[in-house]
């Protein structure tokens, strides 16, 4: 699956496609969510879960410029082009 096909799902296909064919690799807590990342395919997909609201808000593609980066880099081993 290529980026541009995974963002072209509606929100529960995306959930359809993790739950069957996606793996998590790690789970962070960020601000107000608890983001699960997952490995489907050749994407890493950041699950974004509201406590307080009891949801899934985003699903979407890791943004590697993220700030969030590094949280994941000290829990997992990220292929080398992510981290830099």
């Amino acid at each position: 699956m290529t980026n541009k096909q995974f963002q072209e799902l509606s929100f529960s296909e995306k959930a359809r496609w993790l739950y069957f064919n996606g793996h998590m690799v790690t789970s962070i807590r960020y601000y107000k969510h608890k983001i699960n990342l997952y490995e489907l395919e050749s994407l890493l997909i950041e699950v974004f879960y509201n406590h307080a609201e009891d949801r899934v808000d985003r699903i979407e593609i890791l943004d590697t410029k993220s700030k969030r980066m590094q949280f994941y880099a000290d829990q997992v081993k990220l292929p080398v082009d992510l981290t830099h």
